[in-house]
């Protein structure tokens, strides 16, 4: 169904950007094969075993086998044991631990392209490689490093999207699974969008397509021969969204991470400390606090400061940089107590201890050649 009408807006493509969109193939069940090769040979479904929890749970992901059989995620666990022949099945419980740390060792390699990331999930990014690390003009050849990264030094294989915005590049890592290379310029664009199933837009929410295939919108190529004035009495500001994603407009920005200036603990004390064994337990235990926050943000630090504030409400800061950055308790613990005692407080009451590390940076994935 179209609807003329007098109110059209003119289409402003900016496709000055570099935007590619990796999404990690079958990302929970392929690390699972990676850890248990063995897996390879069933059709794995992550999930706890509904054989074993009265026909409960949901499936998480599953892998390729699996999806052979129209087993797919968010579908309840029992759908897979009626679908896969029970000599194939095989339910393993998601191990998120493992999972978030695969995932961080992938942003490493992000990080190391560009600053300009945007994660989505575990399993899934964007990034704007317009301005890049690499100092690499093509966006193909950029995308194609990833990959190849990713495969050689996680043995896991991702699919990606390479267009001029966001909404293109996540629609084009899905066309081509797994380890595909998907490619949309502004002008394939309108083409590329014409056959797709309304169904396959990111972003138009599950009731807004019910009610687009009952106006008669079923693909691409209906919603781009829909008018704008239609679209916005119908959907607001959704059909606004609609409108412009149907002809490949989408000016969203690659929303980079904001990286921390420093990572610090500090206590402040109603019963003043004046042991110097207590102080130093007190330092260990921010030392070892502050490298825990480091190692979980993926950053190390180079300068180690200390503050100290006595009864008297005097307060004294000491810094030191390092030959090396680090995310190492022992060694901020043992820098934090050098720094102590040059000031030579060690038989006044303190009211306020607390141990900080500045000049962070992202901490490299160990090895990782991107050429």
């Amino acid at each position: 169904m179209s609807s003329m009408s007098f109110l059209e807006l003119p289409e402003i493509i900016n496709d000055s950007r570099q935007i590619i969109h990796v999404d990690m193939d079958a990302f929970y069940a392929s690390v699972e094969e990676r850890e248990h090769p063995q897996y390879r040979q069933k059709a794995l479904v992550i999930a706890p075993d509904p054989r074993q929890h009265n026909g409960h749970g949901v499936i998480t992901t599953a892998n390729y086998r699996a999806r052979q059989y129209g087993v797919g995620s968010a579908m309840p666990a029992i759908k897979a044991v009626e679908l896969i022949p029970f000599s194939e099945l095989l339910f393993t419980s998601p191990n998120f631990t493992l999972y978030r740390q695969v995932s961080n060792q992938i942003h490493q390699i992000f990080t190391q392209v560009t600053d300009t990331w945007e994660p989505v999930a575990l399993d899934e990014a964007y990034l704007d490689v317009t301005a890049n690390k690499l100092h690499l003009n093509d966006p193909i050849q950029i995308a194609l490093i990833i990959q190849r990264t990713i495969k050689r030094h996680l043995h896991l294989t991702c699919s990606v999207g390479i267009s001029y915005n966001k909404f293109l590049a996540k629609m084009a890592s899905d066309y081509a699974k797994p380890f595909g290379r998907t490619v949309v310029t502004s002008a394939q664009a309108r083409n590329f969008l014409a056959p797709l199933p309304i169904s396959k837009f990111h972003g138009i929410g599950h009731a807004t397509q019910e009610k687009l295939n009952r106006l008669g919108l079923q693909i691409g190529q209906d919603l781009q021969q829909t008018s704008f004035d239609f679209l916005t009495r119908k959907f607001g500001k959704t059909g606004f969204m609609i409108y412009q994603r149907a002809r490949g407009i989408d000016n969203e920005p690659v929303k980079a991470q904001r990286q921390s200036k420093s990572i610090g603990r500090e206590q402040t004390f109603n019963r003043p400390v004046f042991n110097d064994q207590q102080t130093q337990k007190i330092f260990q235990k921010m030392a070892q606090q502050v490298a825990k926050n480091l190692q979980q943000k993926h950053l190390i630090g180079q300068t180690v400061v200390i503050k100290v504030r006595t009864v008297e409400f005097v307060t004294y800061t000491r810094r030191r940089t390092l030959a090396q950055a680090t995310s190492d308790a022992d060694v901020i613990f043992q820098t934090s107590q050098e720094l102590f005692a040059l000031l030579n407080l060690q038989t006044q009451p303190l009211r306020l201890i607390g141990v900080t590390m500045t000049n962070l940076r992202e901490q490299s994935f160990e090895e990782i050649e991107l050429f």
